[in-house]
């Protein structure tokens, strides 16, 4: 029998949820393609070593921009690639998957994903909105008739959503999240410091010392970054510290803060009490910034927690929910 799949189909990385296994697969959703021949070289994470670092006639390409498809292609490649990878297929069956889109996706944008995902080898696919799924992911009851909130910030977007007996009551997307800040580091550098530096590096600096609140002088963290100076056009290296980083990615946060709130100002009363009551979950690689809890709580006055593991709450989700569907229909027979 084939084993059925969760897929969080991620902007910036590609994580697979195998049911009885757990999460098996988690690779940069990257692939680099000779544009002589339209062949595939690499994926996953052999690409991600590739980019930026490629010659002429090699293109290493994410093909999700902001959550949605944006290489059809490519993607469909890219999960045919993993699925093979994870030799899920049974002798007689194909399997079943479960797959996640960003909450304000369009009929077309939602079809592009059920395409790619049949095509790759899927016999039934299943689409289901990330903040929903990873709310499941983190453990939160949604099933009950009590709001839960959760903020989900990944590489492409932040879906900020409330739930209550299974389904959405307030919900808003955002395509500002991670890359988003990777970019907001490169302007920075660059118009502060005259320095051009890849987005690897952005990244590098904002998962190892980007801080959300201005820190004092002894708790300031320094990471030496190298690029390309662009006044003489030579390899040069600079220190930049926490209190820079937390300068460049200071509006996109407090974006992400604002869309929150305007959520929050929709809801029925009884579901704003068990808000104040429950807080907020935060989830995804935007979870993991230090102090964003503290700044979401601050603003937004209500106690909010971390969850446990948040880049893999959507991948789980998404296979704890399928499971329970198929429990369901089976139960129904």
């Amino acid at each position: 029998m084939a084993l059925d799949i969760g897929i969080d189909l991620g902007t910036a990385n590609v994580l697979i949820y195998v049911s009885g296994k757990g999460i098996v697969l988690n690779e940069p959703s990257v692939v680099a393609i000779d544009t002589n021949t339209n062949q595939v070289l690499a994926v996953g994470s052999e690409a991600y070593q590739m980019v930026g670092k490629t010659p002429s006639n090699i293109r290493a390409i994410r093909p999700l921009k902001d959550g949605v498809i944006s290489d059809f292609d490519v993607t469909e490649e890219m999960l045919s690639y993993f699925i093979k990878k994870l030799n899920v297929r049974g002798i007689m069956s194909r399997p079943s998957i479960m797959i996640c889109t960003p909450t304000n996706t369009t009929e077309i944008e939602r079809k592009a994903i059920l395409q790619a995902a049949e095509k790759s080898g899927g016999s039934k696919v299943y689409l289901e909105v990330e903040p929903k799924v990873a709310a499941i992911g983190a453990g939160m009851d949604i099933f009950q008739p009590r709001g839960n909130m959760v903020i989900d910030i990944g590489g492409g977007t932040s879906d900020i959503a409330v739930l209550s007996l299974g389904d959405i009551v307030a919900s808003s997307s955002l395509r500002m999240a991670g890359d988003r800040m990777n970019q907001d580091i490169v302007n920075y550098v660059k118009d502060n410091h005259h320095l051009l530096i890849g987005e690897r590096s952005a990244e590098q600096v904002k998962i190892q010392i980007a801080q959300v609140f201005k820190q004092d002088d002894e708790d300031d963290k320094v990471m030496q970054v190298r690029g390309r100076d662009t006044v003489t056009g030579m390899p040069r290296s600079i220190d930049i510290d926490s209190n820079q980083v937390e300068e460049a990615i200071h509006e996109t946060l407090m974006q992400i803060v604002s869309t929150a709130h305007h959520v929050m100002e929709t809801l029925p009363p009884e579901i704003a009490a068990d808000i104040i009551d429950r807080g907020i979950t935060l989830t995804g690689g935007g979870a993991l910034l230090s102090g964003l809890d503290q700044l979401i709580s601050e603003n937004l006055k209500v106690p909010v927690t971390v969850a446990e593991h948040p880049l893999n709450n959507v991948a789980q989700g998404a296979g704890i929910l399928l499971e329970h569907m198929q429990k369901t229909a089976k139960n129904k027979k």
